[in-house]
């Protein structure tokens, strides 16, 4: 019997989140490709990858807020067709650095609405018990996306970084389409008399949970390593392994497989009660997977390494969002999914920053040894947490603080 997970709505958000993310990897690959072409430049690589995060951070409280308080389809279509126009302007900024910036940014603006959207909506389209089930079938959409992303970047590379983003543009408007077509719906949360409306309530919910504190500060603070591999990598790939446009294409795209396999095939497999440690020990596996590919810089480890992080980072993923959707209520869903959106872009930012120093300062090798090590060491310290018991003083000076 087909389980409720694959129903027609789960199918359609799926879908919607499969071409949002092919989408996003095909124009990320495009233009991290001609601003290296363009500049040679680490710094204004981090820049690229700078736009595609700060409209996320800075919006974070407005997003979650208009998540909670709009209808969640709604939001999700508006947001898609706005993100057409820009992506379609992208494609004829002519190549100029500046605008490359300027339009990359605007769109950012418009995940920065529709992906608190797309994660209230799991558990409107799941069934009941059925939440992680979900996440793990929409997840695998993601990194299905993700997959082909680079896999339409290595086929329209012939054509030019025109057609390329303009292939990006016209997956919003599916999106919008595919999105539009749901029946279900998750409405506006209740309002209660007397209540204010707290932006920021994402983050106090996030933090008063002490399973939830304890992993997602793991899951953060190894962004701040593993997110410079972002700038890294390119020059690794490029310039030390010697890869191609197509082979640093399929090489992200294997990385994607790893993801799809570790969200369809092991994340839905771990029991409810060690989610939070399957979780960290998924993260030590993207760090190890990652820096492994330096031992030896030939295309077929950077394969092997890409497959095993990619797994890794799959499991992780669904397990911490599936966590998210457990511990905090309904209500606050949008906001709590917005502010972990927000902590993670937040640490992503300095990261990728850092990945160009690091590029200039000791290289590309040694500095993505130094990327992979992150994840490793706060896994460790997250699972050392977890397994100590807590301290009842401190734990109620939490459950004060987020009730004030």
């Amino acid at each position: 019997m087909a389980p409720p997970a694959m129903s027609r709505d789960l199918r359609c958000l799926a879908g919607a989140v499969f071409l949002s993310a092919a989408g996003d990897l095909l124009a990320l690959i495009v233009l991290a490709l001609q601003v290296h072409a363009l500049t040679g430049s680490g710094l204004a690589v981090s820049a690229l990858f700078a736009a595609t995060l700060l409209p996320m951070v800075l919006l974070a409280p407005l997003a979650g807020l208009v998540a909670d308080r709009c209808e969640s389809v709604r939001v999700l279509v508006l947001a898609s067709l706005a993100q057409a126009a820009v992506a379609a302007a992208l494609a004829f900024s002519g190549g100029e650095l500046a605008a490359i910036l300027a339009l990359t940014a605007l769109l950012t603006i418009g995940n920065a609405f529709a992906q608190p959207a797309e994660f209230t909506l799991i558990p409107a389209v799941a069934g009941a018990g059925r939440v992680t089930e979900a996440t793990g079938v929409v997840e695998s959409a993601r990194y299905a996306g993700f997959a082909a992303g680079p896999l339409l970047a290595a086929g329209l590379a012939a054509l030019g970084p025109q057609t390329a983003l303009l292939a990006n543009a016209v997956t919003f408007l599916a999106i919008a389409i595919a999105a539009g077509t749901m029946r279900a719906r998750r409405p506006p949360s209740a309002r209660v008399p007397g209540e204010r409306l707290h932006a920021l309530e994402g983050f106090r919910v996030l933090r008063r949970d002490r399973v939830l504190r304890i992993t997602l500060a793991a899951a953060v603070g190894a962004l701040l390593f593993i997110s410079a591999s972002l700038t890294v990598e390119i020059f690794y790939l490029k310039d030390v392994v010697g890869a191609s446009d197509t082979a640093y294409a399929l090489l992200v795209c294997a990385w994607m497989a790893g993801m799809v396999s570790g969200a369809t095939a092991l994340a839905r497999r771990v029991p409810p009660r060690i989610i939070a440690a399957a979780a960290l020990v998924a993260l030590a596996v993207q760090g190890a997977g990652m820096g492994a590919q330096a031992t030896w810089a030939i295309l077929p480890v950077a394969f092997a390494g890409y497959l095993v992080g990619g797994v890794g980072h799959g499991v992780k993923n669904v397990l911490l969002r599936g966590l998210i959707s457990a511990r905090v209520p309904a209500a606050v869903h949008g906001r709590a999914f917005a502010a972990y959106n927000a902590a993670r872009n937040s640490a992503e930012l300095g990261a990728v920053g850092a990945g160009g120093l690091l590029v200039t300062a000791v290289g590309p090798r040694v500095a993505l040894v130094i990327a992979a090590s992150g994840p490793i060491l706060a896994a460790a310290a997250g699972l050392t947490a977890l397994l100590r018991p807590p301290a009842p003083r401190r734990e109620a000076a939490y459950a004060e603080a987020g009730a004030t």
